[in-house]
C-alpha cells in the first residue's frame, strides 16, 4: 500500500493535518460505493489549552453533489488538546462516485473562553488509479 498523501492547514497556532487512504476492501464500485478512511492530527501549538467542540465538514463527490455533516465533537469526543499536544483520530467516508473531496472547520474555545474556528484542510478522495486528483 502506498504513503497516503498529507493534508496541513494551520489557523494561528493550530495545525490540522489529515491523511486520507482509499479503502478498496470496503469499496464495491459495481453497486456506486467507493469508501476511504482519513486520519487527522491536530496539534496545538499555542501557550494553552484547546477543546474541540464541533465540526462542519463539506463533502463534494466527482459530481459536484455537496454534503454538509455538523455536530459535536469528533467519534464522540470534544477533546481538550494541552498546549504542545496532538489529538489523533480516525473516521471514514464513502462516496457514489470514485472520487471527491473533504473541507471544513471545528469550532474551538481556548482555556479562557474565547471561540474560534479551526480550518481543515481541503483533501482529495481518489482511488489509487485515478487520472487527475482534485487536490
Amino acid at each position: 500500500m502506498s504513503r497516503p498523501d498529507v493534508y496541513e492547514a494551520r489557523t494561528g497556532d493550530v495545525i490540522v493535518r489529515a491523511r486520507p487512504t482509499y479503502l478498496d476492501s470496503q469499496s464495491e464500485p459495481d453497486e456506486g460505493r467507493w469508501v476511504w478512511a482519513y486520519s487527522i492530527e491536530i496539534e496545538n501549538r499555542g501557550q494553552e489549552a484547546i477543546q474541540l467542540i464541533s465540526r462542519h465538514w463539506i463533502i463534494i463527490d466527482a459530481t459536484g453533489h455537496v454534503e454538509q455533516v455538523r455536530g459535536p465533537g469528533v467519534v464522540g469526543e470534544q477533546p481538550v488538546i494541552a498546549p504542545g499536544d496532538t489529538f489523533i483520530y480516525a473516521s471514514g467516508c464513502p462516496l457514489p462516485t470514485p472520487s471527491g473531496s473533504m473541507s471544513g472547520r471545528y469550532q474551538m474555545v481556548r482555556a479562557d473562553g474565547e471561540g474560534f474556528e479551526a480550518v481543515i484542510p481541503t483533501f482529495s478522495l481518489h482511488t489509487p488509479d485515478a487520472r487527475s486528483r482534485l487536490n
